[in-house]
């Protein structure tokens, strides 16, 4: 993401990517493979577009603790079903 290009809107990453895709093709399992990445880079770029002014990039945080909490609420539910 550079500078010219627009940032996403905070809607647009609150979803997580399916954690499983991000593992597939992945010859080592890794706690590190964040489904959220967009979310935070996102935040990150309107963290440096601003000047590092929290309080204009408070929707992009928000949309990466809900991305995050989705993303732990769809683990903890594939391992009750069994499917982790």
């Amino acid at each position: 993401m550079t500078n010219t290009d627009p940032l996403p809107s905070p809607e647009d990453v609150t979803k997580p990517l399916s954690y499983k895709e991000q593992f597939d093709g992945k010859h080592v399992a890794s706690k590190f493979i964040d489904p959220c990445v967009a979310a935070s880079e996102a935040s990150m770029e309107c963290l440096n577009r601003n000047n590092y002014d929290r309080d204009a990039c408070l929707d992009y945080f928000q949309a990466y603790r809900d991305c995050k909490k989705a993303w732990i609420q769809q683990r903890k539910a594939d391992r009750q079903a069994g499917r982790a």
